[in-house]
């Protein structure tokens, strides 16, 4: 598992406007939307509104004290898609962003579109075919609350070859790269102006499919992950202690991938 060097500062606000190609909203993608609204009810303790109509179908904002901290869409019966976490990375012009997503070699199946008054989004496939959104606009742009259990803290991309996945994302956004400290073979942390926001790991042909990890900060990862099982997710694997804490990855009840973090302080 790749090491998590550097998340982004943390902030209460919400309100700082992100540098392109930062990590600044995670939504999740379902098939059944009040169950998994149950389950991350109950993982994270997480409250909902529904901010009004969607271009995408149904759709509601996790809040924690009141305050957004992630996204939850439910697929229309004609999208056979898998449940997953999306990454949204910020844009200051989301249609220039696709055009160089379509010449970059990746794959624009959404938008560009106006977002309920508030900006532009885009919803693409890398090359590998790792799905990740792109995000123009005021609003979205961060969790408002974080640092606290339950917030997203990380993301990672994890794919068939690192190497090739930190071209396209540079050639988008310009990101610096540094060796992430890691064990596997293929980590790098992406930086923008000096500031660790992201991270990319290869794991090979044996990977079944890429994809963008969001990490959530908890108290305690065994305990959390205990509460994944008894709500009817499935724990992946044993625990893990990394330079930044102990992490635990896990599924939801529909097979959607995330990851637990206890960060050190």
């Amino acid at each position: 598992m790749t090491e998590v060097t550097g998340p982004a500062p943390r902030r209460n606000d919400g309100r700082a406007r992100p540098a392109p190609g930062t990590p600044c909203w995670t939504s999740l993608l379902v098939h059944d939307l009040e169950a998994i609204k149950d389950f991350y009810r109950g993982l994270f303790g997480w409250s909902y509104y529904s901010p009004g109509p969607r271009q995408l179908g149904p759709y509601a904002r996790a809040t924690l004290e009141g305050r957004d901290v992630a996204g939850i869409s439910e697929l229309t019966p004609d999208r056979q898609l898998p449940a997953a976490w999306t990454t949204y990375l910020a844009s200051e012009d989301a249609d220039a962003t696709a055009e160089w997503i379509r010449c970059s070699g990746g794959t624009v199946g959404v938008g560009p579109l106006a977002a309920a008054q508030t900006g532009r989004l885009v919803l693409a496939t890398d090359p590998a075919g790792a799905p990740f959104g792109i995000w123009q606009g005021q609003d979205l742009m961060g969790p408002q609350l974080t640092g606290v259990p339950g917030t997203p803290v990380w993301h990672e991309l994890v794919t068939h070859d690192a190497p090739a996945a930190v071209k396209f994302y540079r050639a988008l956004f310009g990101y610096e790269t540094k060796p992430a400290g890691s064990l596997d073979a293929e980590a790098v942390v992406l930086l923008l102006d000096g500031r660790p926001v992201a991270a990319v790991r290869g794991i090979g042909a044996a990977l079944l499919r890429p994809h963008w990890m969001t990490y959530f900060e908890v108290t305690d990862p065994d305990a959390s992950g205990e509460r994944v099982v008894e709500l009817g997710g499935r724990v992946l694997g044993p625990p893990q202690e990394v330079p930044a804490g102990r992490l635990l990855c896990a599924e939801d009840p529909e097979g959607a991938v995330f990851t637990l973090l206890r960060t050190e302080s």
